[in-house]
């Protein structure tokens, strides 16, 4: 499938360089970035949340997770995990457990972990299971500007 076309048109909006890294196939982000030879910090996930107000996707590293109790506190909300099912309709152009960290492209309000702010390159997953967006670390700041930013892990 390689890049989600919602993902390579919000990109191309953006004036946002980017290389496509292929990789074999996994089953989650960090094995992906141990497929693609890259630091697993430096790979941002997204995990969705959902509560009676909405849908909040928070974007950290692929080997740490979610304090969501926390993620709460920061948002004043009660928020829970969303399931596959649920997002599939929100995600239509991307694979089941590969959604891009950009909530922006797909209408979803964000929050970035801070940790992820100083990295000098991030890598995205692209939409499958199979490749990963490569960007430089102040395109990838360019793009979470709108976002919330809170220490979430």
């Amino acid at each position: 499938m390689a890049i989600a076309l919602t993902l390579q048109t919000y990109l191309a909006h953006k004036g946002i360089a980017y290389d496509l890294l292929p990789h074999r196939h996994t089953d989650t982000s960090v094995n992906s970035a141990n497929s693609a030879h890259i630091p697993p910090d430096r790979l941002a996930k997204s995990v969705i949340l959902e509560d009676e107000n909405g849908y909040v996707m928070a974007v950290i590293p692929a080997n740490r997770h979610v304090r969501i109790g926390r993620l709460n506190q920061v948002l004043n909300r009660r928020m829970g995990l969303a399931t596959e099912a649920e997002l599939s309709p929100l995600f239509n152009d991307c694979d089941p457990g590969a959604l891009p960290p950009l909530g922006d492209a797909y209408g979803i309000a964000t929050v970035v972990d801070e940790s992820l702010e100083e990295c000098p390159e991030v890598y995205l997953e692209a939409g499958d299971h199979e490749d990963l967006i490569h960007l430089k670390g102040t395109a990838f700041r360019r793009l979470m500007r709108g976002s919330q930013h809170a220490r979430i892990c």
